[in-house]
């Protein structure tokens, strides 16, 4: 992305959008949060092109392999690159756009009850396509996974709060909201929190549950949170009324409905669908335009 200049008024995670129309300046001052602000977009994908695009990829015998998962996160970051609207958030009223596009999930360490649970980020570059991001999140994933302790400052920070006299860490927990709001929270305090990304991706088709919903939170920058549902066959319909079934993968998106207009919305979701079923615009840069 664009570097820029930090000016009066800017975030340090984000610039303030100065150049807006009257509507948008309004819209964050009488509707100041964001969870009163949900809008829910459920997207069906038809898996028959992405499933071959993904044996293909891992015809190399690659000891991690290309999932569904990479794809989909792949694309949303590709999305969101060309799509720079569903990169803004709006806090304390304001309207800013993020210095760069982010991803965020959660890695569980095994699947067992009891097992803990690692936040991965991805940092995406304009440059970045399918190979680059599934190369972060391996990283990631082997570092988490071998690690036996948490690394996150986030949840230290949040374990010493929790240790205070309840009107210590109360008073304290208010003081941190406010500076969250005007975005001087020190690095130590949001460098691992998801919500401080450009988008937060859970996978519940990992352990079998269908696509649903997220709701957002006023603590922090994120404004589109993505639910990834259990594979399943469905009827896909032809032009001429008829039907087979495919193999198909449900999308719950939430969204700040106050950043951009549904036209707006509409041509993003045609453009995520367009990616995952023709799946080798992935191998393609995230800045590098696709035609919708």
């Amino acid at each position: 992305m664009e570097k820029r200049k930090r000016r009066f008024g800017d975030r340090k995670d984000g610039y303030l959008l100065r150049d807006i129309d009257a509507m948008h300046f309004i819209t964050g001052i009488i509707y100041p949060n964001r969870c009163d602000n949900e809008a829910y977009i459920s997207e069906r994908i038809d898996l028959t092109n992405l499933n071959a695009y993904i044996a293909k990829k891992n015809e190399g015998g690659d000891e991690f392999k290309y999932t569904l998962f990479h794809a989909i996160l792949t694309a949303i970051v590709k999305t969101i690159t060309l799509r720079p609207k569903m990169n803004r958030f709006i806090q304390n009223s304001n309207l800013y756009m993020r210095n760069e596009v982010s991803a965020a999930f959660i890695v569980k360490k095994q699947f067992t009850d009891s097992a803990e649970e690692g936040l991965a980020f991805i940092h995406a570059k304009d440059e970045d396509n399918i190979d680059s991001i599934h190369e972060s999140i391996r990283k990631q994933v082997f570092h988490l996974r071998k690690s036996t302790a948490s690394d996150s400052k986030t949840q230290d920070s949040m374990d010493i709060l929790n240790k205070m006299p309840r009107f210590l860490s109360k008073a304290l927990v208010h003081f941190i909201m406010f500076l969250d709001r005007h975005g001087w929270c020190p690095n130590f305090l949001i460098e691992s929190d998801p919500y401080y990304s450009s988008v937060v991706i859970s996978n519940l088709g990992s352990i079998k549950l269908k696509s649903g919903y997220h709701h957002l939170t006023n603590w922090g920058t994120t404004s589109l949170f993505c639910i990834i549902g259990e594979k399943a066959m469905n009827p896909v319909f032809k032009p001429d009324g008829t039907y087979e079934m495919r193999e198909t993968l449900d999308l719950g998106l939430t969204i700040d409905e106050r950043l951009a207009d549904g036209y707006y919305y509409s041509k993003t979701i045609k453009l995520l669908k367009k990616l995952l079923e023709e799946p080798e615009l992935l191998d393609m840069p995230a800045n590098e335009e696709v035609n919708i």
